[in-house]
């Protein structure tokens, strides 16, 4: 999905030379205090415990210790400024935390760490125990290179100056993140003095927020630990053919109220964004993955007279997936659209997405008729850059650069180039570099995320610490780590977290320190875990547990997609398990989908290849629980996996045994004295209690093993070990049901 063209020198160098800062700060100023030791241990000259690690770092004999007397002195002519006078950078966007705000915020977050609550005040002569931020530029340097660099240095007092509140912001993030790894009392900081600046401008995470909507408590988490990290662009992908997620009266019916942020939602967002330095870059799709679009206003290509067909599309897809850019109603509408929440953001980036058109559209008579009688375009190509550039207009009427995931490229366009200035999310392979010459890019392909069966795909966290350097062309604006929501539509924000924590570290590390890794990836997770969450942090929100019915029931009838998502797929494709009991229902995959047929009560699944599967995104429930299902096997493979996760899996059929078993990935597996027969219906339930499970067959108990594993709850199968045979009757329960509840089940 997407990439980028020239405009402004993009490394952000750090002003070395000298700094003028009206708060006095020579060296050994102020009285000392109780508590600044110069005997401690010398610190590591290693890694400093900060992530990303600090492009420049002395380490020095000692430490600064805060106490009850430290404070946070500003310049008091700064107190209200956000950047010197000089200019700014296009990009990370314009700071918008003035100096006394970031220095309120900073006594809240130390207090948060510390217990110390130091005083903000406004002027004065630092003593040793005080921390100071200073805006100041280094008279040399280009504007834009000191949008985000700094300089740290906490000798004694802890100095940050920087030319904006973007680089004192993430000055006082190394210095929290300091506290937090100093035991005990987490008020010392080593000595040490550093020039710190980003490798790339534009550092960025991405969530599909189109086919999954997320707690707004999440996406302040994600914004806390983003801006502790020094990212600074959350890209929402708030459109997809599933699902609109931007709720204004203006166009009832595109988005569920329930299911979708407001325009007050927006502004609280942007505004907790701006705290953390973080810009909310929002993005739609257009003009393919539309259906939600498409379907709300009937302007796809499957709509009206002559409409295109099924063979002018994916297979999986219907014609609708696409806007009708031969229509002007359709053109019309999707400028009205990008005009309305374009105004929405003050990120300097507005993405319209356009990736992914289909190539068989240009065999659409209704496309065919266009091309052959309109002078401005003759090919397909050529119609979607036209309406990239119309919407592009639009975008820049609002002061703000369109970005588009690549594969325009491909496309022949004799007659319609996209604009210069549009830049290009180059999603395609796993390129790191400049790829679309003409345009600026930001790097997303080698950093996906799309945790489910069908498309596996996971960022190669090994590569990305140990080998990949990022970029510094002058047409690369930077990389970004990207979620996609896929068959996981109603995940649980926890589940992609946990795959997403990981490589977003890594990224925020190696596109802020593009110089080579100084230990191990091990070393790595070791130094952000010592790190942990920034101060603020919320408990991640966790289904209730459920004592006296299912938690989940999956009946595997046929039922539609629930309110605020669109079906945009083709008949018998990705086909929607509904939980009747919870509210974790699943889809199957684009291809090799579960069949339906009669089951023992209404309708079953019938699962009949690997790719065959369930996607829920649910977070594994610790023990106790039970899970019961009818299943009625069609024939034996080496592994058949009925629930699956990252760290374990209900087992149908054990590798090696051919028994019913679990699995610990990574650690061992576990077999009951069972084995599944053929081609009739068996009702298998397991009861799991810490450190015992019990597996019952129709009621009857079968064997137990003195081990457990977490219910695993991210899908039905695996992507290379799905079950063979029938499925109804899903349901599972947070409790161990005893064997008389269990005979009872019907």
């Amino acid at each position: 999905m997407r990439r980028t063209l020239p405009v402004i020198t993009l490394i952000l160098g750090l002003f070395m030379g000298s700094l003028s800062a009206p708060i006095a700060h020579a060296e050994g100023q102020g009285s000392p205090r109780p508590g600044d030791r110069t005997d401690a241990p010398r610190p590591d000259d290693g890694v400093p415990s900060v992530v990303p690690r600090p492009t420049d770092w002395t380490a020095l004999p000692g430490r600064t210790e805060l106490t009850r007397r430290t404070r946070v002195l500003i310049d008091p002519r700064q107190a209200s400024a956000t950047a010197l006078p000089s200019g700014r950078a296009e990009f990370p966007g314009p700071a918008r935390q003035s100096v006394r705000a970031l220095a309120g915020q900073l006594r809240t977050e130390i207090e948060q760490i510390t217990g110390i609550a130091p005083r903000v005040v406004a002027g004065g002569r630092p003593d040793r125990d005080d921390i100071v931020l200073t805006l100041a530029a280094d008279r040399g340097a280009p504007a834009e290179a000191q949008a985000e660099g700094h300089r740290f240095d906490s000798t004694g007092p802890v100095r940050v100056t920087a030319a904006s509140t973007h680089g004192l912001y993430y000055g006082t993030r190394t210095l929290l993140q300091l506290l937090r790894t100093t035991a005990p009392d987490h008020r010392a900081v080593p000595r040490a003095r550093s020039a710190d600046r980003p490798a790339q401008a534009v550092r960025m995470v991405q969530l599909d927020a189109g086919r999954k909507y997320w707690r707004i408590p999440y996406l302040k988490n994600l914004i806390r630990r983003m801006g502790d990290q020094k990212l600074n662009t959350l890209f929402l992908h708030l459109s997809e053919s599933e699902g609109f997620r931007l709720y204004s009266p203006r166009f009832p019916g595109l988005a569920d109220p329930d299911h979708s942020y407001s325009r007050a939602d927006i502004e609280d967002l942007k505004a907790f964004a701006a705290r953390h330095h973080v810009q909310l870059m929002p993005g739609l799709e257009l003009p393919g993955h539309a259906t939600v679009i498409s379907e709300a206003f009937g302007i796809g290509f499957g709509s009206g007279p002559g409409a295109c067909t099924g063979a002018h599309t994916h297979s999986h897809l219907t014609p609708d997936w696409i806007i009708d850019m031969t229509s002007e109603k359709a053109v019309a509408k999707s400028k009205e659209i990008v005009d309305e929440f374009a105004g929405w953001f003050d990120a300097p980036l507005f993405s319209i997405g356009a990736e992914e058109v289909p190539g068989q559209l240009a065999a659409c008579p209704r496309v065919e008729e266009h091309l052959a009688a309109a002078p401005d375009v003759s090919t397909l190509g050529d119609l979607l850059n036209r309406y990239i550039n119309t919407l592009d207009d639009v975008v820049t009427s609002h002061g703000k650069r369109t970005a588009v995931y690549n594969g325009s490229e491909h496309l022949p366009a004799p007659q319609q180039r996209v604009h210069a200035p549009v830049v290009f999310l180059t999603w395609e392979g796993t390129g790191a570099e400049p790829a679309i010459p003409g345009h600026d890019e930001i790097a997303i392909g080698p950093f996906y995320n799309t945790p489910n069966n069908y498309h596996h795909k996971y960022p190669d966290e090994p590569w990305m610490y140990d080998t990949w350097a990022p970029s510094t062309a002058p047409d690369m604006l930077g990389s970004g780590v990207v979620n996609w929501a896929d068959y996981n539509f109603w995940a649980d924000d926890e589940y992609v977290e946990q795959h997403l924590a990981g490589p977003r570290a890594i990224l925020a590390d190696r596109a802020w320190n593009g110089s080579p890794t100084p230990d191990t990836l091990a070393g790595f997770r070791a130094r952000a875990a010592r790190v942990g969450d920034p101060p603020g942090t919320t408990p991640a929100w966790t289904r209730p547990r459920v004592r006296d019915r299912p938690s989940h029931h999956w009946t595997f009838d046929d039922a539609a997609y629930p309110k605020g998502w669109t079906y945009a797929g083709s008949p018998g494709n990705t086909i929607f398990a509904e939980d009747v009991a919870g509210d974790l229902p699943g889809t199957s995959y684009i291809v090799d989908n579960p069949t339906p047929v009669p089951g023992v009560r209404g309708q079953a699944w019938r699962f009949d290849s690997d790719r065959d599967g369930v996607g829920f995104g649910g977070v594994d429930v610790a023990e106790p629980w039970t899970v019961s299902v009818r299943v009625r096997a069609s024939s034996r493979t080496g592994d058949q996996v009925l629930l699956s996760s990252k760290a374990g899996a209900l087992k149908l059929m054990q590798h090696g045994t051919g028994r019913v078993g679990f699995t610990r990935y990574g650690e061992t597996d576990f077999s009951f004295p069972y084995v599944l027969p053929l081609d009739r219906w068996v009702r298998l339930t397991w009861v799991a209690s810490p450190g015992r499970t019990v597996l019952y067959a129709d009621g009857e108990r079968v064997g137990a093993v003195p081990a457990s594993v977490p219910l695993p709850m991210r899908s039905i199968g695996t992507e290379r070990s799905a079950l063979r045979g029938d499925l109804d009757d899903l349901a599972t329960w947070d409790v161990a049901l005893g064997a008389s509840a269990v005979a009872r089940l019907r």
